[in-house]
């Protein structure tokens, strides 16, 4: 595990064919220990600064759940935006590959700085990365980051907190819907430090007729106990 400084580094530790070929078989894959302790608690820290950040959603103002979380504002503290730029190329593979298996003829540029600059220029220029906070009896309904058109198939999370520690229940849930089939259900069993990457909103299934497109969404379960914090690290930005 490694402090926030050399967070970004730790992603040359993981054995990115296997985190790539999980991708693919079930549109998500974990980096564990990406955050140590520490950090954890640093970034845990951040939620209680408001510069820091440019809006605040009360989740069940909206009917997203119970809960709240803060969007970050430009510029992004360091080790976020750090993140952000180091995670995309390791990402592109899978996500213009994925465009390809789909028939989709656009591409993603090598560089995270080239693709907001995309977004930008195509309206979409508000900061997506974002803390999550959830106390007791609190949930995140099953939903999609979207945003605006440009997006990236993409993102992580990071948990920031300890399970059985710092709080009960509320396990990272992502459900699969395929055509004509009930959907399925996985937990990801996050431990404090632990990233996982998954689809933003879908990804390309091979049936017997070619790649089809399998729609994902992702959630928290309800928190039975204590307090849970995430960090969310989305690639595109916002209109």
């Amino acid at each position: 595990m490694l402090a926030a400084a050399h967070a970004p580094a730790a992603l040359d530790t993981y054995a990115w064919p296997d985190v790539h070929a999980h991708l693919d078989a079930h549109g998500w894959a974990m980096l564990p220990g990406l955050l140590d302790r520490e950090t954890c608690a640093t970034v845990e820290a951040w939620y209680a600064e408001p510069a820091r950040f440019r809006s605040r959603i009360v989740m069940a103002r909206h009917g997203f759940g119970r809960g709240e979380y803060q969007y970050f504002a430009y510029p992004l503290p360091g080790l976020i935006a750090d993140l952000r730029e180091a995670l995309y190329p390791r990402l592109v593979p899978v996500a213009n590959a994925w465009n390809a298996r789909l028939g989709v003829a656009a591409t993603y540029p090598e560089t995270h700085a080239a693709f907001i600059a995309q977004c930008h220029a195509g309206g979409q220029a508000r900061p997506t990365p974002l803390l999550l906070q959830y106390g007791a009896g609190d949930f995140n309904a099953l939903h999609q980051d979207l945003y605006g058109p440009l997006v990236f198939p993409l993102q992580m999370a990071v948990l920031l907190s300890a399970p059985g520690r710092d709080f009960t229940g509320g396990e990272f849930v992502l459900t699969e819907q395929r055509p004509r089939m009930q959907s399925r259900a996985d937990v990801v069993p996050l431990t404090q430090g632990d990233a996982v990457i998954f689809a933003v909103h879908h990804r390309p299934v091979d049936g017997a007729r070619g790649a089809y497109r399998v729609n994902l969404r992702h959630g928290v379960s309800t928190v039975r106990s204590g307090h849970r914090h995430t960090l969310g690290i989305i690639l595109h930005d916002a209109a």
